[in-house]
């Protein structure tokens, strides 16, 4: 149990993808205008990661190491991801249109976004922290994707939070608009940094 907390509190803080590892610049700078929509595209990365870990360490478990076919790893992954967005997809679109909306063209983007595809890559690649395996276990590997995605949602509505404030807030013209913004993510990056000397 201590080592499925020290994978979740390595992935939210200690490695989190947007503001440490990087991944997922896209949405995160693009989604990130008011809190409800980062709130939003945020617990829709966070489902995708989750149940894109569950599926991509099955299938990698039980069909591509069988067949011995791990090299068609990467492909097999992308086409379980595009599949489950497209199923956040509808469901948003039938559940709450004003959300699918406001998400727009960065809704499809999850499905090539590198943090959701990254953290299916390290469950299958990286050591188990609590064996000496190779992979993740499946419920390492869930712990791992929530996680991860718990990590984007908290990075993006912190971000959205610094954007809104900045809308009403005396900046230089010359800094106005995505110049501030790309300023106000670097400085939150730096601030994640001080949880690398956290030992989990």
């Amino acid at each position: 149990m201590g080592a499925l907390i020290g994978i979740a509190l390595t992935s939210i803080f200690v490695q989190n993808f947007v503001l440490v590892k990087f991944y997922g610049i896209c949405p995160f700078l693009g989604v990130s205008k008011k809190v409800d929509t980062a709130l939003g595209m945020g617990m829709a990365v966070t489902f995708v990661m989750t149940l894109a870990s569950i599926m991509t360490t099955i299938c990698q478990k039980y069909i591509l190491v069988p067949l011995k076919i791990e090299y068609m790893q990467t492909i097999a992954f992308i086409v379980i991801i595009a599949a489950l967005v497209q199923f956040v997809e509808m469901f948003l679109q039938k559940s709450i249109p004003s959300l699918y909306s406001s998400l727009g063209i960065y809704l499809p983007l999850i499905t090539t976004n590198c943090a959701v595809l990254g953290v299916a890559l390290l469950n299958v690649r990286s050591a188990s922290v609590i064996s000496s395996a190779e992979s993740y276990t499946l419920i390492e590997a869930i712990v791992n994707g929530f996680s991860a995605g718990l990590g984007f949602l908290i990075a993006i509505v912190l971000f959205a939070g610094v954007r809104e404030r900045l809308e009403s807030s005396d900046i230089p013209k010359a800094l106005q608009g995505f110049p501030i913004a790309l300023i106000s993510a670097s400085l939150l990056a730096i601030a994640f940094l001080g949880f690398q000397g956290m030992n989990f």
